[in-house]
């Protein structure tokens, strides 16, 4: 396994941290994996490409007593999530490709993009975020918790056309790597180089190596930008 892949998974492990103790779930954590369990999410991250016996019986265990929804997150195709009674997710069997990009000068934001910084400004991100990504079951405040602004390493990045909310995403940046989460445009400002003014700002805002996991609608704008496949990731859920 690729070295920059595990700086990708260590940087979802971050990620899944800091939302499991700002939305107050729950977090389970194993060798083999993490475990953020909500009431209406469950998000199982798989760390390593060898989860020893035991956290594979765990993660059985927590699939198996979920009432909400259950989605495993498996960089390593270690975890066979069919015998678990899970799906592949997506058009292309929940295999999604992991990208890192190495640290290089971009053209600036052709749209206007700005660091989340206040409560406010944090609720409109977010909205643009549940919306335009989309991410559904989410009440308002706990999709993006105000306590990420507090977190260390984590930003909010907002884009306005015509001064208007248009698009945002989410970075997490520590370790030496930077992490880009969420990368949404809303539907009225799409085609309108939104998503790449996002991705412009943030690595050019970090000069580390920045990581992703790519949908195959972002997948072009990833590539044009340099990012290229480290492995393809499988995401399993039970709906």
């Amino acid at each position: 396994m690729s070295a920059s892949l595990h700086l990708a998974v260590r940087n979802a492990e971050a990620l899944t941290t800091a939302l499991a103790r700002t939305r107050g779930h729950e977090l389970v954590t194993r060798p083999g994996f993490l475990a953020m369990t909500g009431p209406s999410l469950s998000r199982v991250l798989v760390r390593r490409p060898d989860p020893a016996a035991d956290d594979l019986d765990e993660i059985r265990s927590l699939v198996g007593r979920a009432e909400a929804r259950v989605v495993v997150e498996d960089s390593f195709g270690a975890v066979d999530g069919a015998a678990l009674g899970l799906t592949a997710l997506g058009l292309t069997a929940g295999h999604l490709p992991v990208m890192v990009r190495e640290p290089g000068p971009l053209p600036a934001p052709a749209v206007e993009v700005t660091r989340v910084r206040t409560a406010a400004e944090l609720a409109v991100a977010e909205r643009v975020v549940v919306d335009g990504f989309p991410m559904s079951g989410f009440p308002p405040g706990q999709a993006l918790p105000a306590g990420l602004l507090d977190a260390d390493g984590f930003h909010l990045h907002l884009a306005r056309r015509a001064g208007e909310p248009a698009g945002a995403c989410l970075t997490v940046v520590g370790e030496g790597v930077g992490g880009v989460y969420w990368v949404a445009t809303l539907p009225a400002h799409r085609s309108r180089g939104v998503g790449r003014a996002l991705v412009h700002a943030v690595l050019n805002e970090f000069p580390v190596p920045m990581t992703l996991t790519a949908t195959a609608a972002g997948r072009p704008l990833y590539d044009s930008l340099g990012f290229s496949v480290v492995a393809r990731a499988t995401w399993w859920s039970n709906d």
